[in-house]
């Protein structure tokens, strides 16, 4: 602007006395110098309000540049002097638009990577809490073995099953991170056959009472044969009836009835807030002392069933007992 009108008086300057030298008739020459510095001045004016505008615009730009993370109106409306203005304006809308984007997708992904960390956390905690009694009680009794060398044969043997027991102990919950791992990365697959389901529940329940010597394990129903993976349903139906075992203290009943499978139980129940949580990764109740594997056995039935096509449907009331069912 200052340059421009420099350019303006010196050129108004220099014309002005050129008409005085050439113009022998000093009206004409002063009224020729008064229109050409009244066209200078128009001229002028035009150019001040011009960069005005331009100032205003530049300005609109700046700040979005300025606060190009912080942005959270857009003027779209706004109106330009020139046509280029007008053009960086819309490219300026089109950045902050994809960078209010980016900016969401990472707002996004650190929510989600806080809660891989969290469980992964819950994990950990999980795992050092399940694997430290039986890994504790094998150091105790084997250093008890190593230590005194008098033991009675009766009592060495009972220990060496103690030993042998929390050994099978820690096999199955190392069993269950690699199938639960194989769940999470999507590596898990169907090998369906055809099997009576009757006679695997039976099968599941001989091995239960083995383990449970003091339980009783009802079947109701007869035999149903089905198409599935008899590996993974047999997963299913151990970890809801030994569920149902650890959680009451009376009979548990197993139901096959035409396509529905059961099992009750009359234990401690579910409150209603924690209904929906139980079949979520590493969920573990804060109400009862329950020993429910990391967190991980109803999360993997759920899976198993979701496999098959199907799922999991709880009906429980506290103090009354807990009925786990599934169609397949």
């Amino acid at each position: 602007m200052a340059r421009l009108v420099t350019l303006a008086v010196f050129t108004s300057v220099v014309f002005s006395i050129l008409f005085l030298i050439l113009i022998p008739d000093d009206n004409t020459a002063f009224i020729a110098m008064g229109i050409l510095i009244l066209g200078f001045s128009v001229f002028i004016y035009a150019i001040y309000r011009g960069a005005g505008r331009m100032q205003k615009e530049l300005y609109i730009i700046n700040t979005y540049l300025d606060n190009l993370d912080k942005t959270d109106k857009i003027d779209y409306k706004a109106h330009f002097f020139t046509q280029e203005f007008g053009d960086i304006h819309q490219s300026l809308i089109k950045v902050l638009n994809s960078a209010k984007k980016r900016e969401e997708v990472k707002q996004r992904y650190n929510a989600k990577l806080k809660l891989k960390n969290r469980q992964r956390a819950d994990m950990i905690s999980a795992i050092a809490h399940e694997f430290r009694n039986p890994i504790a009680s094998i150091m105790g009794y084997a250093q008890t073995l190593e230590e005194d060398k008098e033991i009675p044969q009766a009592l060495q043997e009972k220990f060496l099953s103690k030993i042998y027991n929390n050994g099978i102990k820690i096999e199955a919950l190392l069993s269950r991170l690699v199938l639960w791992n194989k769940f999470e990365s999507g590596e898990a697959t169907l090998h369906p056959s055809n099997f009576d389901l009757y006679a695997l529940v039976q099968e599941v329940k001989t091995a239960l009472e083995d383990k449970y010597p003091q339980r009783e394990i009802v079947i109701e129903g007869s035999t149903y044969m089905v198409d599935a993976d008899r590996t993974l349903l047999e997963v299913v139906l151990k970890n809801l009836m030994e569920n149902a075992l650890k959680y009451s203290k009376d009979e548990v009943l197993v139901k096959i009835d035409s396509d529905q499978i059961s099992v009750i139980d009359q234990g401690a129940g579910i409150s209603s807030s924690d209904i929906t949580k139980v079949t979520k990764k590493f969920y573990r109740s804060g109400t009862h002392s329950w020993d429910n594997s990391m967190g991980l056995g109803l999360s993997i039935v759920k899976s198993i069933l979701s496999l098959h096509g199907t799922e999991l449907e709880i009906e429980s009331e506290e103090e009354k007992g807990s009925k786990f069912s599934f169609h397949i």
